[in-house]
């Protein structure tokens, strides 16, 4: 069966062209156009991807993208009107997989479309074993990471970051590579690694483990258990 898109766009005449743009691909699709109706068809047609606009009547979409990823891993790739860099980062931290800035051409947002799928069915399909560094374990076939056997609550681009640095443990890896293996067809600036490591930095040090992250100066971050 074909991949479901939810599409959360309040104007009807881009809602219409996003939808036809999707099914033209091949996707089955459902429509909201506010946030609150957005949550409860999500939560009833379990999408396989969401595009997600900022600014909506009621909830925001940030706020409805914040409620998502309380729930699960669903992709969601943003739909914003506002260029600043500052939303950019905002939308990537809450745990947005990509975003997309108006005006745009439909056939862009169907190849990110298509990019964070197959990045999605990727991962879903990989059956190595876990990760270890230490006390971390990362599953990449379930996208989870532990320590200790306690769960770490990682946005799937935190988890993304992770599962790349614990896959070349003692190597400095630089923000450019970071950014290639965690938001590969995003325009995010190389910063926006850094305030995602930060989060991850974080939910390390409240498990134990933040020793574990390391700071390269110059070059990036790397991952490592002590000797």
């Amino acid at each position: 069966m074909s991949a479901l898109i939810l599409i959360v766009e309040d104007e009807p005449q881009l809602a219409e062209v996003l939808e036809a743009y999707a099914r033209q691909e091949g996707y089955r699709t459902e429509r909201a156009a506010d946030g609150l109706t957005a949550l409860t068809t999500y939560r009833a047609a379990h999408p396989d991807l969401i595009l997600l606009d900022v600014m909506l009547p009621g909830k925001s979409g940030l706020d409805v993208l914040k409620t998502i990823r309380a729930a699960g891993p669903t992709p969601v790739i943003l739909v914003t009107a506002r260029a600043e860099e500052t939303d950019q980062i905002v939308g990537l931290e809450l745990g947005a997989d990509d975003y997309v800035v108006k005006p745009f051409r439909p056939r862009e947002v169907m190849a990110r479309v298509k990019a964070v799928l197959r990045r999605v069915n990727a991962a879903l399909e990989d059956q190595e074993r876990p990760l270890r560094v230490g006390p971390l374990e990362v599953d990449r076939r379930a996208a989870r990471a532990r320590v200790d056997g306690q769960p770490l609550n990682l946005t799937p681009a935190e988890f993304r970051l992770l599962a790349h640095l614990a896959q070349v443990p003692g190597r400095a890896c630089t923000r450019e590579e970071l950014l290639a293996a965690a938001l590969p067809d995003s325009d995010a600036l190389e910063r926006v690694v850094d305030a995602h490591l930060a989060s991850v930095r974080r939910k390390l040090d409240a498990a134990g483990a933040g020793e574990l992250l390391h700071t390269v100066r110059g070059v990036g971050y790397r991952l490592e258990a002590p000797a």
